[in-house]
């Protein structure tokens, strides 16, 4: 559960605990028929980005600006085919990935819910497969 006070970053338990979401999170990525072909085979990098990223979204140390500059997110997602059900899969990934890690259920919920408005603002075409 979150404290009123807390970050999520300091919820999840810090950055060893980011690093381990996103170890557990690409696997499923990667497995999935929506979104897994969208990633690159060297998915390494990737999971690098994504690691400094959600520790600066979720409250941490601007690990991502420090290195990249301004996240830019939708404008970096733009050359990638994104639908609502892609978006929905990315999702579902974390989802069964915080599971997996035993996250509160509330907490669980929590990122979720601040996870999804980006993961919609990146929808940038049609629901149909490209």
């Amino acid at each position: 559960m979150m404290r009123s006070d807390s970050t999520i970053y300091e919820a999840l338990g810090g950055g060893q605990a980011i690093r381990q979401l996103v170890e557990t999170f690409y696997p499923k990525v990667k497995a999935d028929p929506l979104i897994g072909p969208l990633f690159p085979e060297d998915i390494d990098p990737v999971m690098e980005k994504q690691y400094m990223f959600l520790t600066q979204f979720f409250g941490g140390p601007q690990l991502y600006s420090d290195v990249h500059g301004h996240p830019m997110m939708r404008a970096r997602h733009m050359p990638f085919p994104i639908t609502r059900e892609r978006a929905d899969a990315w999702l579902a990934c974390m989802a069964a990935a915080l599971e997996e890690l035993g996250v509160d259920e509330d907490l669980r919920h929590f990122v979720l819910q601040r996870l999804s408005g980006p993961a919609y603002h990146f929808i940038n075409t049609g629901s149909e497969q490209e």
